[in-house]
């Protein structure tokens, strides 16, 4: 499975993005999906999970309330709607697929940054 993250940008805080994670070599359909965070400085970061068919999402304390997480399995595509940003979420974000529903990530896209300022 490749998956390849995109739509990170430059943001003024209190913007919005979306970032997408789409997938290729297999549907993800049966897997939970994840989105993570590496800031300068700072641990890998859990952000946010969803379940296979969508029904079930978790989110880290951090980003409760400004993000959304979804997915459109019909085009293999994973979702991060990301509003309210704040200075303190710059990072860059990676999307992740669990394909036993373990929280036990076995493959990773390559990043997207994302910078908001303040």
């Amino acid at each position: 499975v490749q998956l390849q993250a995109s739509g990170g940008g430059l943001v003024q805080a209190g913007g919005s993005l979306r970032l997408s994670c789409a997938a290729s070599g297999r549907t993800l359909s049966t897997y939970y999906m994840g989105w993570f965070r590496l800031a300068p400085g700072k641990e890998r970061e859990f952000v946010a999970r969803i379940s296979s068919g969508g029904a079930y999402t978790y989110y880290a304390d951090s980003v409760k309330g400004r993000f959304t997480i979804s997915r459109e399995n019909a085009k293999n595509t994973v979702y991060l709607q990301m509003n309210s940003l704040k200075p303190e979420d710059t990072a860059v974000y990676y999307c992740a697929a669990d394909p036993t529903g373990t929280t036990t990530y076995t493959y990773w896209g390559q990043g997207t940054l994302v910078t908001v300022s303040s």
